[in-house]
């Protein structure tokens, strides 16, 4: 009897088939996650390259970190304002194009079309018009309003960010609400206008319902996004003015590149992996909650 059976060969198959993603996740993920971890177990001189257990001491000096505080904040009100924004731009935007009009493919594209420009690029211009005699301020300057040096002061700072942030990514969104309103099937919307049901009932109970997966898909990807946004930091404010701006992941390009801290750097690195998994796993098991599932 031969030893490759159909079975076996399946079997073999279907590991062949998965073998990418697993070498793939664990040389580009766990890896470096293993990597992360033993570097904050250690204080590591990058010119001599010498390395030193120094255990949980580097835990133990994010409490004892004074700027920590303000870099939690700035991240919290960075991803906040950009989740928001862009998940309720993105639905009012593919609401108001789910409809047939003269030059709604026109439409569409430009909404999408800064998704494919380049992060860097799309931040660089945007860097120029936002200066204090930028095109911004010379806008505002026809209306008679003076406008401040956005990109130096604190608050509009952080508003610039989450602004150039949101106009880019918000068609990413504007396509997944698209394609799950293109989805909800027409005959329910017309037996809630023969029922007499208001266009607010029809989208509370008829649209947002059927529509909530992709929801909460979009905030998943949405905060992690978010969370993971550098180079819109670095290229326009670099953190400031005063942190202001200075999100944790770019707090942790700081300290483990410019600080040259890896250890300090990888223990932040480890904390915004944190908190990525847990805001993930609690979404994740709110879902029978908000989210409905069509049986």
């Amino acid at each position: 009897m031969s030893y490759w059976t159909i079975r076996r060969r399946d079997v073999l198959t279907g590991y062949m088939f998965v073998l990418p993603q697993v070498a793939g996740v664990a040389l580009f993920v766990l890896l470096p996650v293993g990597m992360a971890i033993w570097y904050s177990l250690n204080d590591w001189n990058v010119f001599t390259g010498q390395q030193t257990f120094v255990g949980a001491e580097n835990y133990a000096a994010l409490a004892a970190d004074p700027q920590l505080p303000k870099v939690l904040l700035a991240t919290t009100l960075f991803s906040g304002g950009v989740v928001v924004l862009n998940i309720a731009l993105g639905l009012l935007i593919a609401v108001l194009l789910n409809r047939k009009f003269r030059g709604v493919t026109l439409f569409r594209t430009l909404f999408f079309s800064p998704v494919v420009v380049s992060v860097v690029a799309w931040t660089l211009v945007w860097g120029f018009l936002l200066q204090d005699n930028g095109g911004i301020n010379g806008l505002l300057s026809t209306v008679g309003i003076d406008g401040p040096n956005w990109l130096q002061h604190g608050d509009t700072a952080m508003i610039s960010v989450i602004f150039t942030q949101v106009v880019r990514s918000v068609g990413v969104n504007m396509v997944l609400f698209l394609a799950a309103l293109q989805g909800v099937p027409g005959e329910l919307y017309e037996a809630a206008r023969i029922d007499g049901a208001s266009s607010r009932s029809v989208f509370g109970r008829i649209t947002l319902p059927l529509i909530s997966p992709t929801i909460l898909l979009t905030v998943i990807v949405t905060i992690v996004g978010a969370l993971q946004s550098f180079a819109q930091i670095a290229v326009l404010t670099a953190g400031g003015p005063e942190l202001s701006t200075t999100v944790l992941v770019y707090y942790v390009f700081q300290q483990a590149f410019k600080f040259n801290d890896i250890g300090y750097g990888s223990t932040l690195a480890l904390m915004l992996l944190s908190f990525v998994m847990v805001l993930t796993l609690l979404q994740w098991q709110l879902r029978r909650k908000w989210v409905f599932y069509e049986e």
